[in-house]
């Protein structure tokens, strides 16, 4: 395993970072890596979802991840993405917001969605800083991602947070939305950066 950076020991992240791999990995037939994947992250027991977790076990658990399934762990994480963008759908955003955004040009819509993100990074940066670097193009910059802090790697790694922007943005502004993530601190980017296309 890679030499890992110390992040802020109080810091918290919202606990779909965590639990939405339980569902993807045992559908994939992976229980027993589900299990072993929380022993090596040190998580003895699963959040009840009502408020954020300790962000460096969540930090461990998708290191592990990709360490253990290098070749899967990024399919895995985009699927575990999916549903977070999917659980928020059905608790966070209101379903007259949801409406509003679907109902508005796709231009505005965007740039609205984009300002949630930002109000509420909080929940998925943990001890990171969100950033919106450009409305249009539509730019995202993620530093100091605590998902990934530490890590080399030659391609980008966050794709957990890529999959959560792009299903939040293919359900709410346009459904050909894609996020790409073009710059990654584990690469040796100054941030994880990802563009929004539709």
């Amino acid at each position: 395993m890679p030499e890992v950076q110390q992040v802020e020991p109080g810091a918290r992240i919202g606990p779909n970072a965590l639990t939405q791999f339980q569902t993807v990995l045992e559908n994939a037939g992976e229980t027993a890596l589900w299990t072993d994947l929380l022993q090596k992250a040190q998580i003895t027991t699963l959040p009840d979802m009502t408020g954020l977790i300790p962000e460096q076990p969540v930090a461990r658990f998708h290191r592990h991840l990709r360490a253990e399934r290098p070749n899967e762990a990024a399919h895995l994480s985009r699927q575990a993405g999916r549903r977070t963008a999917d659980y928020i759908l059905a608790h966070r955003i209101p379903k007259t917001a949801q409406w509003l955004l679907k109902m508005l040009p796709a231009s505005a819509s965007a740039r609205l969605l984009a300002k949630a993100i930002a109000k509420n990074a909080w929940t998925f940066a943990g001890s990171g800083r969100f950033e919106i670097l450009s409305f249009q193009p539509l730019r995202f910059a993620l530093y100091d991602n605590p998902l990934i802090l530490g890590e080399t790697a030659k391609k980008p790694l966050c794709d957990w947070n890529a999959a959560v922007f792009e299903r939040l943005f293919q359900e709410l502004v346009n459904p050909a939305a894609e996020v790409r993530e073009t710059t990654c601190r584990a690469c040796g980017a100054d941030a994880c950066r990802f563009d929004i296309d539709w």
